[in-house]
């Protein structure tokens, strides 16, 4: 069962954990009109001063006026989470979450949210002994501060959300799923994501942190790009280097090399808003991201363009290190 997490890590990893310990499954959600994005957050954090389980929501909705964004956070008891231990699957309070679909049933009086959205057409990553997830061999080990998971880079949706008595069509909308658990999220870094390019094919993960190691720390590096069904991995473990580094509040630029690669990433966020993020277990710490932010990526091979293309509906949290 540990080989099989470790290589399908959407399943419940905390069965043993009781004390300074989250675990947090990211799905977001874009509408076929692209007017609606949410990001819906189920999870857990084991700690002694606040033990709960979570549905983090974060909606972003465009119209004639512009994009606004809301959030909420969504507590419940440690004994409404409940999991499955033969296949994956998720229960917090009514609401269930799978590899497949989406089940919400949430009630409460800033927000009532239900609907079922089904899941197909699940975009996995490459896997290998070397890289049996997207962390590389740096999933074997047992002792860092905060794991990675990607479940699907990029999937069809169908269905329909009732939020507050707006119903929101999510047919022919697309999805992206991944998850974190550990004890803390890293002190500083940057992640980015799109699955909205011109090329409706092509999918982006980005995540360069600071990671804490054996009393030191060092930068992660952790790309994933997927384009005409071919995927371009560029990680601290398969060797890749971090060019060129711009950071700004809202924006950010890499330029990163790999062998015979080079992926130039041009990321920018207008329109923030906070969530909650763990520190020791506990959700107690906030981060900034948005969900309607812009990617430009150029692709070269032996210093010849193949590949330039622009996303939408970009995921973007940029965190610096707090002085």
């Amino acid at each position: 069962m540990i080989f099989k997490k470790l290589i399908h890590p959407e399943y419940f990893q905390g069965k043993r954990r009781k004390d300074k310990y989250f675990e947090g499954w990211y799905y977001k959600l874009v509408s076929g009109d692209e007017n609606e994005t949410l990001a819906l957050i189920p999870g857990i954090s084991m700690n002694t001063a606040d033990p709960h389980a979570f549905i983090q929501i974060f909606i972003s909705h465009r119209d004639t006026k512009g994009i606004s964004l809301k959030t909420h956070y969504m507590r419940y008891d440690l004994n409404q989470f409940t999991y499955g231990h033969d296949q994956f699957w998720i229960q917090i309070g009514e609401s269930k979450f799978s590899k497949d679909s989406i089940d919400l049933s949430i009630n409460d009086l800033n927000i009532k949210l239900t609907g079922h959205i089904h899941l197909n057409e699940l975009t996995p990553i490459r896997k290998t002994l070397f890289m049996p997830n997207i962390m590389g061999f740096f999933g074997y080990f047992k002792f860092m501060e905060c794991y990675h998971g990607v479940i699907s880079m990029s999937h069809q949706t169908q269905g329909k959300l009732l939020i507050n008595q707006r119903s929101i069509d999510f047919d022919s909308g697309k999805g992206y799923i991944e998850k974190d658990w550990g004890k803390s999220f890293p002190r500083a870094y940057v992640w980015l994501q799109s699955n909205h390019f011109q090329n409706a094919e092509t999918s982006l993960m980005f995540s360069y942190a600071d990671i804490p190691f054996i009393g030191l720390y060092f930068k992660g590096l952790i790309v994933n790009l997927i384009y005409q069904q071919k995927e371009y991995r560029f990680a601290t473990y398969n060797n890749a280097k971090v060019i060129e580094e711009h950071i700004e509040k809202t924006h950010a630029y890499y330029l990163i090399k790999k062998g015979k690669y080079k992926l130039e990433i041009d990321a920018k966020s207008d329109h923030e808003i906070g969530l909650a993020s763990p520190k020791n277990g506990q959700m107690i710490e906030q981060i900034k991201e948005g969900l309607s932010g812009t990617i430009k990526i150029k692709l070269f091979k032996h210093n010849e363009l193949i590949y330039a293309d622009e996303g939408q509906h970009a995921g973007i949290e940029i965190m610096k290190e707090k002085k």
